[in-house]
């Protein structure tokens, strides 16, 4: 792109958080509900949730670029689209992928050096701890009905973090419904340690732990059920810094 685009509207949390930490605040008009500001931010319109939008507030606004993220906005996106404005549709699964997603963000708002500082920084925060002979096995939730593990980029922090993802063999799936789990499933693999992350809802830990059967599963058994806000894990942008470190905390309390 030639130049940085001035009015921005974010529908997805990471990318509002990102422009934020690059200073671009100012070319954010509006937002989704699921992003909460910095303390001092200035305020702007919140006009979608994550799979629905205020359409017309949106147009209102005469936004340069709308940016939207993964399948499920894709009905979102189209519906913008043809409402004549530009889109730009991000669908990161990988920890590889959520980064060449934020230095193309920094990029369409001109903040390429802020973007290659802040991604370095990301590198280094993300860097695999020491290996370990011992190594927890990690039952990740990210929906409860039906059962869904963790996506791409979740699995990889698992490993990264020390842990083994028990369903690693998932990690390819891109759409949620690839990656349902049955809770027969997730007890034949046996995890040491299982956390939950709820898209938009609190974790009911005692619900977990007494589904039929799971009172055998070691996680069960040592109350190692745990929940990670969903802001910093399940939001592939900068805040997956804050939950890879709330990784590393819990898997070193089974190591």
């Amino acid at each position: 792109m030639t130049h940085a685009l001035e009015r921005i509207v974010c529908l997805s949390a990471e990318s509002a958080d990102w422009l934020w930490r690059l200073g671009a605040w100012d070319q954010v008009v509006g937002l989704t509900a699921f992003f909460e500001p910095a303390a001092g931010a200035a305020p702007k319109p919140r006009v979608s949730g994550f799979s629905s939008a205020k359409t017309n507030e949106i147009i209102r606004l005469q936004p340069d670029l709308v940016v939207t993220f993964s399948d499920v906005q894709a009905a979102l996106t189209t519906e913008l689209i043809q409402a004549g404005l530009s889109v730009l549709a991000t669908n990161q699964r990988t920890l590889a992928e959520v980064e060449s997603t934020l230095a193309l963000l920094a990029r369409t708002v001109g903040r390429e050096s802020e973007g290659e500082r802040l991604l370095c920084e990301f590198r280094r925060e993300l860097a695999p701890v020491p290996l370990r002979t011992a190594r927890p096995r990690v039952y990740f939730e990210e929906w409860n009905d039906p059962l869904i593990t963790g996506i791409a980029w979740v699995s990889e922090l698992i490993e990264r973090a020390g842990g083994e993802d028990i369903f690693a063999d998932r990690r390819s799936e891109r759409s949620a419904g690839g990656r349902v789990v049955s809770p027969e499933q997730v007890l034949a693999r046996r995890p040491d340690l299982i956390l939950a992350s709820w898209c938009g809802k609190p974790v009911n830990v005692e619900a977990i732990a007494a589904r039929a059967g799971w009172e055998s599963i070691t996680a069960v058994q040592g109350r190692l059920i745990r929940e990670i806000p969903g802001a910093d894990i399940l939001q592939p942008g900068f805040r997956l810094v804050a939950g890879y470190d709330r990784l590393k905390r819990l898997i070193t309390e089974v190591q």
